[in-house]
């Protein structure tokens, strides 16, 4: 079999993606078409039974992934983030929360409201919807009270969320993300790699710098200053639905989440943070919250145990898609890692492509495909499969490389009118959808250009 063909998964994922915009139907059609192709390279011809044959076969891929302990893990934990997040927000805890920081009386000027949404939605960095929908439905009539556009708190909201989110990676991003790394062998451990991504994540670096500017100095351009002057609001906003109860319905199990995950990344370590277990710690820390949540909510006599089973069920649903991706995503890398793709693609790289413009093409690819798709973390689940093994064989530096393709996704989110991101910011804030993306666009695509020069020299000096 011709070595060119091992591209053909990676190529299946990407035009699906630029053609459908579905992630799932891209992770299973290229891993149908990898399967295959192992197949074939295996000296299986090509006749009637193929198809049955790679169809079968990718199934008990997928049925593989869950037989590695760290994969169980991650799939595990993305169903329970789900009932966890449920439950806060069902509790009145988020709604709550939300009342007592407004009433703190925290905000006199536009400046001090600007930071203390930039505060809430840093605060919440649990999970990037949830520290939109905070943070905007919070300050809605502080932006209003101030004279403030919506969508400027639409912006606000949306470029602290996503890029907060990964890099303080105790989250759901920092467990996705070593889950998709879980099956290479990068060198270091994976946790040291994540965490050294921090300083190299250019974009999100940036987004914030040019958010805590436009705060602290009340100064807009393009589209957005137009939207101050005519002031664009929605007469119908959504609001919180869930009557506030207490605000440790949510601080306490948010507190739990983060001082357990902490405590077993060190017992999982051996007293060292770095070397500890990212998907233990998490699974442990995440049933842990779950369960002091519950334990809060059904004491306090305002629910039953069967109401709090449905909510949290109710809860994993909604995170179902997700767990799909990372399932699929899990056994594409492994399908890719047998077919060899990363070994043809790092030898024509090492052939024909000076080594310094890898980050810079794989930031590029990752706006492209989260732009088009909506969603940063498909374009994770399709682009790490395909940069780690360069890593691998060409001795790259690990961050750098996963620091260039988690900084694209998160811009090419925030360029994409399809992003759940951008709807839910949208919602939150009470501004028109395409007004959210017509005021942003012009400053995520200035902070995209900082990062895309940022990584060229990173690239030269550090490979």
């Amino acid at each position: 079999m011709a070595d060119w063909l091992t591209l053909v998964p990676a190529l299946v994922a990407i035009v699906i993606v630029l053609w459908r915009k579905e992630v799932i139907l891209a992770l299973l059609l290229s891993l149908c078409s990898a399967e295959l192709l192992i197949f074939l390279q295996a000296g299986q011809g090509a006749g009637p039974g193929l198809l049955l044959d790679g169809g079968i076969q990718t199934l008990e891929r997928i049925v593989a992934v869950t037989k590695d302990s760290d994969n169980a893990r991650i799939l595990m934990f993305s169903l329970l983030v789900g009932g966890l997040l449920a439950y806060m927000r069902d509790s009145g805890g988020v709604s709550a929360t939300v009342k007592m920081l407004v009433e703190k009386g925290v905000a006199k000027t536009p400046r001090q409201a600007g930071l203390l949404t930039f505060f809430i939605s840093s605060v919440t960095f649990i999970e990037s919807n949830l520290s939109s929908l905070t943070a905007g439905i919070s300050s809605r009539g502080l932006f209003d009270k101030f004279k403030m556009s919506r969508a400027r708190l639409a912006y606000i909201i949306d470029s602290t969320s996503a890029p907060i989110c990964i890099i303080i990676l105790l989250n759901g991003w920092g467990a996705y993300i070593l889950g998709l790394l879980s099956n290479y062998s990068l060198g270091d451990n994976a946790v040291s790699v994540l965490i050294g991504t921090i300083p190299l994540n250019f974009y999100a670096l940036f987004t914030l710098t040019v958010v805590l500017y436009t705060i602290i100095t009340g100064k807009v351009y393009g589209p957005m200053r137009k939207s101050e002057q005519e002031l664009h609001t929605l007469s119908a906003h959504t609001e919180i639905d869930v009557k506030p109860s207490h605000p440790s319905f949510m601080l306490v199990p948010l507190l739990t989440l983060v001082a357990s995950m902490l405590g077993f990344m060190l017992m999982t370590g051996n007293g060292r943070l770095v070397s500890g277990s990212g998907s233990q710690s998490v699974l442990y820390a995440t049933t842990l919250a779950c369960l002091v949540a519950y334990c809060m909510m059904l004491f306090s006599k305002r629910f039953k145990h069967q109401q709090l089973v449905d909510i949290g069920f109710k809860g994993m649903s909604e995170l179902l898609p997700l767990v799909t991706i990372v399932l699929l995503s899990l056994a594409l890398g492994s399908s890719l890692k047998l077919l060899g793709t990363g070994t043809f693609i790092a030898s024509i790289v090492n052939d024909s492509l000076p080594l310094v413009l890898i980050p810079c093409l794989l930031f590029l690819a990752g706006g492209l495909i989260s732009f088009t798709t909506g969603t940063s973390w498909g374009t994770f689940a399709i682009l790490i499969p395909i940069g780690m093994p360069m890593v691998e064989l060409l001795g790259l530096p690990p961050s750098l490389v996963l620091a260039a393709i988690l900084s694209g996704g998160v811009f090419g989110d925030h360029c994409s009118p399809i992003s759940d991101s951008t709807a839910v910011s949208s919602v939150a804030s009470g501004c028109d959808l395409l007004e959210h993306v017509k005021t942003q666009l012009p400053y995520a695509l200035f902070c995209g250009a900082l990062a895309l020069l940022a990584f060229l020299l990173a690239g030269v000096m550090m490979i």
